[in-house]
């Protein structure tokens, strides 16, 4: 089984949306890249939201992590993809698709409306203590 570690982002708009990105195969998913050269957890994390959403943002609190396995048909062989989260706030809900040929759609959405379209139950169970320590920090600052 080949190991690939990853890191990602949970990205919040000041107006408590998150942002989800729908991929070649209709999953609605976090940004999130596999982790090269001994780069830092957190700059994959952020070059992948700039990358893949267009989004510039800064990162307030780790999320936590999510591991998940699947077939790699190019491969031939199992792969354990375990992701490093943190918890974002973008400047604005403007976005751009990055990487068309992978990603079909994109936005901004409610907490209510994501937890509606996330492919992945532990996706889901993410945003949800996401969520709740991204409003206790907003509330912090303000």
């Amino acid at each position: 089984m080949i190991l690939r570690n990853c890191a990602g982002g949970v990205v919040f708009s000041k107006n408590h949306k998150v942002f989800l990105l729908k991929n070649e195969k209709g999953e609605w998913v976090f940004p999130k890249g596999v982790i090269r050269n001994n780069e830092p957890q957190s700059e994959v994390a952020l070059r992948r939201v700039r990358e893949e959403g267009g989004i510039n943002a800064t990162i307030i609190s780790p999320a936590g992590r999510t591991n998940y396995e699947f077939f790699s048909v190019t491969r031939q062989q199992p792969v354990c993809n375990r992701i490093t989260w943190f918890i974002m706030l973008a400047e604005s809900e403007d976005y751009k698709i990055g990487e068309p040929e992978k990603f079909q759609d994109a936005g901004f959405f409610t907490i209510e409306e994501a937890m509606e379209k996330i492919t992945y139950s532990q996706d889901r169970s993410l945003l949800h203590v996401s969520y709740l320590k991204f409003k206790e920090l907003v509330q912090i600052a303000s």
